[in-house]
């Protein structure tokens, strides 16, 4: 990526009209007081992002070195998210594939970062937060249009099927929501021409887009699938204790598991989860932060990925 945001690619092969270039991109995650942060590329809104280089080791090796050039944040855990290489996917006549990676992290002291731009998850999906009911986006804005649009196929099967997709897709016509559908609702407003991407690639859109940040190319689309990615991932591995810090409260491991999901956890069965799943222990220390009497102080039991690599180690998230 240069130096004003926009992204840069590596030619792979020559021929004019046959070019494909890859570009390796990073969705950074990281905790920000039980809000889910991303990290950007100041005043870019981009995630971070390089080609990849016949000089890289390897796609983790060239990707960490993007990341850490353009923001100068080291990353930890990484893990491959995937690889997009639809057909005209950034708006342009070369093929273009990108290469994009989940990596989560701990934030640190502002006053080190001055390269890195954390934003909350729910700026680009403000529809996606449930923990206080339906966000006014869904109720006031986003059901009506959705419906309009659907409305407006003029053969009988597309109308019935966009209203399907709709309803199942944002919890609409007494349908459960969820969370995990992240990226099926970004991509059916995209399809509707509701958020400002579909406006920007030549489709007619809605003369005032959903409510929320837009990123460039399809970064955004890339954003959601992590988002999707990682509140599957916390139910069935413990993934959230890499976005904790080395000690904390049942309370704090509670809220980062709600502001991931985007929804509320019964307090009682969630303890009890934990407990029996031995994925926690207590230090003997408390803390007073939370207000109130002390609260003790858990760490993560690093030794429970030896014991049980596979089987036991979930984390499945508890409906209210």
């Amino acid at each position: 990526m240069d130096h004003q945001g926009k992204p840069t690619r590596q030619r792979r092969s020559g021929g004019k009209g046959n070019d494909v270039k890859a570009d390796l991109i990073a969705v950074v995650v990281a905790m920000n007081n039980s809000v889910p942060c991303v990290l950007t590329i100041p005043q870019a809104n981009a995630l971070p992002s390089g080609p990849f280089e016949l000089a890289h080791r390897s796609l983790q090796s060239g990707l960490r070195g993007w990341v850490e050039q353009q923001t100068g944040h080291p990353l930890g855990y990484i893990e491959q998210l995937y690889t997009f290489a639809d057909r005209d996917r950034i708006g342009a006549e070369e093929r273009a594939i990108s290469i994009s990676y989940l990596a989560l992290t701990q934030i640190e002291d502002a006053s080190a970062a001055a390269r890195r731009s954390w934003a909350s998850w729910y700026d680009y999906f403000p529809w996606e937060d449930h923990r206080s009911g339906a966000p006014t986006a869904v109720l006031e804005y986003l059901r009506p249009r959705l419906r309009e649009w659907a409305d407006s196929a003029d053969d009988t099967a597309v109308r019935l099927d966009r209203q399907r997709r709709a309803a199942v897709a944002f919890g609409f016509d007494d349908r459960s929501w969820n969370e995990e559908f992240a990226l099926q609702r970004y991509e059916l407003l995209y399809e509707a021409a509701l958020v400002e991407e579909a406006m920007r690639d030549g489709h007619l859109a809605a003369p005032t887009p959903l409510p929320g940040k837009s990123m460039i190319a399809d970064h955004r689309r890339i954003l959601a699938t992590a988002v999707a990615r990682l509140r599957s991932k916390i139910k069935y591995r413990p993934v959230v204790f890499e976005l904790m810090p080395p000690l904390f409260t049942l309370l704090q491991l509670q809220r980062t598991v709600e502001a991931l999901s985007g929804r509320l956890i019964n307090k009682p069965n969630f303890r009890r989860l934990i407990e029996q799943q031995e994925l926690v222990e207590k230090t003997g220390e408390t803390t007073a932060e939370t207000g109130g009497r002390p609260a003790q102080l858990y760490r993560f039991r690093h030794d429970i990925l030896d014991e049980r690599p596979v089987a036991g180690t979930k984390l499945p998230l508890t409906r209210a």
